[in-house]
């Protein structure tokens, strides 16, 4: 019978750990409690304004951040505890797909606000054609997650299991990143027509006209800077 790690000891080094090193405990606990309360607003936010299915992405998404960090903060007691291992590598894995939906279900409205005449993709397929191919990354990797789990000891197993959850997280990448040129090129398209731009030639004029309002440049730096952090994240993955 094989010998297990199931805690640090002088036969079982931190530096055996699958990371090598004792998770960041303030770190993990501030993205676990920071999740947490981004859960818990988007989904008092979405039952109020009844956006059920930007609620069902964002909450699952945001609670599953949260569940995974939790995982992380488990790990940093005992680096060699299988179980918070699983615990926060399936979490952490599959919890950028739901939130990459809301961005999905986000631009669908913001293109159907400013001018759908503007995308080179009917708005409507966005949710459709995105959201199902984060569908079939989120297959992708959960089967790599389980092969990874049933394991054990096993690393040729080990390493399928982890080609397979690469190549789902691959997939999220590819289909990021076209989401991404058609955005930038319906955001071309939108800005080189409006009438506007001939008009007035200051930033506030251009603001103050109804579909650019403030609110919308809020949520258009919101859409951006949450496309972009969620690519790199996966990228780094």
């Amino acid at each position: 019978m094989s010998f297990q790690c199931t805690e640090i000891s002088p036969s079982c080094p931190i530096e055996a750990t699958v990371y090598g090193y004792y998770p960041n405990l303030g770190a993990n606990s501030f993205f676990a409690v920071y999740f947490g309360v981004a859960g818990l607003s988007q989904s008092i936010l979405g039952i109020y304004f009844r956006t059920w299915t930007f609620l069902t992405a964002l909450g699952i998404g945001t609670f599953m951040e949260m569940t995974g960090y939790i995982g992380r903060i488990l790990m940093h007691a005992n680096p060699w505890s299988t179980a918070a291992f699983r615990l926060q590598i399936f979490c952490l894995i599959l919890a950028p797909t739901f939130i990459a939906a809301g961005i999905y279900l986000t631009l669908k409205h913001i293109i159907i606000h400013v001018g759908p005449q503007y995308s080179r993709l009917n708005p409507r397929l966005f949710t459709w054609t995105f959201i199902g191919c984060d569908a079939g990354s989120i297959v992708l990797q959960a089967v790599g997650g389980g092969v990874v789990n049933s394991a054990g000891s096993d690393v040729a197993r080990m390493d399928a299991g982890n080609d397979i959850i690469i190549a789902g997280i691959s997939f999220q990448v590819a289909t990021m990143a076209i989401c991404g040129i058609l955005a930038v090129d319906f955001i071309v398209a939108a800005w080189k027509s409006e009438p506007s731009r001939e008009k007035n030639h200051n930033i506030e004029s251009f603001m103050s006209v109804n579909k650019y309002s403030r609110a919308m440049w809020w949520i258009f730096g919101a859409e951006i800077l949450a496309y972009t952090t969620v690519l790199i994240r996966c990228i780094y993955r």
